[in-house]
C-alpha cells in the first residue's frame, strides 16, 4: 500500500479497515458468529484487545508467514472440534452473505469450502523465457477469495500436518488439498475484493463511505 501504517489499520470511513472487516460479519444476513481470533502485528495486540465486538475476541501476535499467523489464531479458539471456522483476510471488507452461507452449509458433505471468483480472463501458461506454451481453459479456473471454511478439528489437523511435512501453502485451503481432502469452490462475486493497492483503496473506499 506504500504507507508506514499496516493497511489493515488505515482509516476506512472513520474506522480501521480491520475493524470494518470484522464488523461486516455481524450483518443481519450473515451466519451467527460466536467468537473471533485475530493474528496481528505485535505492536497492535494491546490496541485491538480493547476493541469491542458483539462476541468475545482473542488476539495474538502473528508469525513470519500467513500460515504461522493463522495457525496461531486458530489455537486461541475454544476447543470445540465441530465448530465451523471461517478464515478471512483482514482487508476484505465486503464478505458476500449468500456465498458465506453456502460455504458453511457445504461442510455437511465436504471437508472444506472456499469462496472464489470465476476467471474472466484468458490464461496463458509460459516457460522461463515467458514464451507461451499453453492456453488454459478459463472455465475451470477460479481466483480464490476468503472466507475459507472448515471445521475446527479439520483446520487443526491441517496446520499440524503442514508443520510436520514442511508444507507452505499459498492459501489456507491449499493445505486441505495437499492432504487429499475434498474442498468445494463456492462461486463468489467480484464485490468481495482484497484491498491490496492504492488503486484498490481509491476505488472501493467510495463504496463504503
Amino acid at each position: 500500500m506504500g504507507t508506514d501504517i499496516p493497511k489493515q489499520f488505515l482509516d476506512w470511513g472513520g474506522k480501521p479497515l480491520l475493524m470494518v472487516t470484522v464488523q461486516a460479519f455481524f450483518a443481519p444476513d450473515m451466519p451467527k458468529i460466536d467468537g473471533i481470533a485475530l493474528a496481528l502485528p505485535p505492536t497492535r495486540v494491546a490496541e485491538v484487545s480493547e476493541w469491542t465486538f458483539p462476541v468475545p475476541h482473542w488476539c495474538i501476535s502473528g508469525g513470519k508467514t500467513r500460515q504461522e499467523s493463522v495457525s496461531a489464531a486458530i489455537a486461541l479458539l475454544p476447543n470445540n472440534p465441530s465448530a465451523v471456522v471461517m478464515i478471512h483476510d483482514a482487508v476484505r471488507p465486503f464478505p458476500p452473505s449468500v456465498a458465506v452461507y453456502e460455504a458453511v452449509q457445504a461442510l455437511g458433505s465436504w471437508d472444506g469450502a472456499v469462496l472464489a471468483e470465476v476467471s474472466t480472463d484468458t490464461l496463458k501458461r509460459v516457460d522461463s523465457d515467458l514464451q507461451i506454451i499453453a492456453t488454459e481453459p478459463r472455465e475451470q479456473i477460479y481466483r480464490a477469495q476468503t472466507p475459507q471454511v472448515a471445521l475446527l478439528a479439520t483446520w487443526k489437523k491441517a496446520f499440524e500436518w503442514a508443520t510436520n511435512n514442511s508444507f507452505e501453502g499459498t492459501d489456507d485451503a491449499s493445505i486441505l488439498e495437499a492432504m487429499g481432502l475434498r474442498v468445494k469452490v463456492i462461486p463468489s462475486p467480484s464485490s468481495n475484493p482484497k484491498i491490496t493497492t492504492p488503486q484498490d483503496w481509491n476505488r472501493y473506499i467510495n463504496v463504503a463511505t
